[in-house]
């Protein structure tokens, strides 16, 4: 039994040195989109496309943060009504009056979701399809870029300037940043940033970066992308029925272009979306853990075993071998701890969060298991994928 321990211990102390030294410095928050110089003549023309599915209540303050945005260019937004029930499309249109920029925000009323497609990238599809139409019937050229964002996003005034800077300045074909959750409350201070740290994890930003790698994400609350990699992929019907839309998108565009996009995180967009306990946390990772493990009992069985080895073991090794005097188990354990809390302790920083916290990852990651276990068991169940009020089968 002491050998299995130290084996285990040793495990997983190495399995972090690996981390460390060959993930790509995934823990490091030093891809962040940064204050850009834009000119002012000849800037590339933007339609942003907003599904808005119920958000009456958030637009007042996201909407008018894009109506007010301080970009020079040419900048429309239409925003897809998804058959809210809350009057959403009305609250859209005050508004814009309220700015007097009536002119710059165009309602679309989603048509019925048809087979095969999620209800989010349906409403982009029309989104995107509505803006080339009417840019056409003004004798305007098609839009330079697409920005999508969620309805739930509040942007800062120089924020587009700056997407549009680092597109253009670098030669992007999609650029995208991870918008600051909310992290206020227990559970979020508890969450929220180890939420981040695992995405990070899973998709390196150093690597999605690299056009020389494979490895492509993106994070769907802001995404500035080329109209023609957006033509050269399909289109938006590419990825129908992607509930992971996001990094589907940036990997067709980066398998299929000049392999040349971007992800980082920001503090110029962020979410007002609330999570003001551990269920409504909960059902936002249960909704796409299973879809991210490809629904594989084989991969969710790994994932079970593989963060229970990484997280778990050590102050696991720590209290055993402190308990029956095995101090080499003990000692292994603590190193183990100790370097994924510095791991951890970046992205704890940047949402400002107590530092003890770091300390608090293996029980966290014990929750986001748990999470991901009872994703599966609802796609089985028949209720996997559930989001305003509807459930995807994919």
């Amino acid at each position: 039994m002491a050998a299995i321990e130290l084996s285990l211990a040793l495990l997983s102390l190495l399995i972090w040195v690996g981390l460390l030294i060959g993930r790509g410095q995934f823990w490091q928050i030093d891809r962040q989109l940064a204050v850009a110089q834009t000119q002012d003549e000849g800037l590339p023309s933007v339609c942003a496309v907003i599904p808005a599915r119920n958000e009456a209540d958030l637009l007042p303050i996201t909407l008018r943060s894009l109506l007010t945005q301080d970009y020079r260019g040419l900048f429309t937004i239409f925003l897809v009504d998804d058959r809210s029930t809350d009057g959403t499309a009305e609250v859209a249109k005050q508004t814009a009056q309220a700015l007097h920029k009536d002119n710059q925000l165009q309602i679309i009323t989603a048509k019925p979701l048809p087979s095969g497609w999620t209800g989010k990238l349906w409403a982009m599809e029309q989104g995107v399809q509505q803006a080339i139409e009417t840019l056409q019937s003004n004798y305007l050229p098609e839009p330079d870029y697409f920005l999508f964002t969620d309805a739930d996003i509040e942007h800062d005034s120089a924020n587009l300037s700056h997407l549009v800077a680092k597109a253009q300045q670098e030669d992007l074909e999609l650029v995208s940043v991870m918008v600051r959750l909310r992290c206020e409350n227990l559970w979020e201070k508890l969450l929220i940033p180890a939420f981040v740290f695992f995405f990070q994890k899973l998709y390196p930003f150093r690597w999605v970066n690299n056009p020389d790698k494979s490895t492509a994400a993106a994070a769907g609350g802001c995404i500035l992308i080329r109209r023609e990699a957006l033509e050269r992929i399909g289109g938006i019907q590419v990825i129908r029925q992607a509930l992971i839309d996001d990094c589907a998108l940036a990997h067709a565009v980066k398998s299929s272009g000049n392999g040349r996009i971007w992800l980082g995180l920001s503090n110029s967009a962020r979410s007002l979306r609330p999570y003001p306990s551990l269920a409504t946390i909960w059902d936002m990772v249960a909704r796409t853990a299973f879809t991210q493990l490809n629904y594989s009992p084989l991969l969710l069985a790994g994932t079970v075993v593989g963060m229970t080895l990484v997280y778990m073991v050590p102050p696991l090794s720590l209290i055993l071998g402190g308990l029956t005097g095995n101090w080499l188990v003990a000692v292994i354990g603590l190193l183990a701890w100790l370097l994924m809390s510095l791991a951890y302790l970046p992205i704890i920083r940047f949402y400002k969060c107590s530092s003890w916290l770091a300390l608090c990852l293996p029980g966290i990651a014990f929750l986001y298991t748990v999470m991901t276990v009872d994703s599966a068991v609802r796609h089985w169940q028949g209720r996997g994928g559930a989001w305003k009020g509807r459930v995807y089968q994919v």
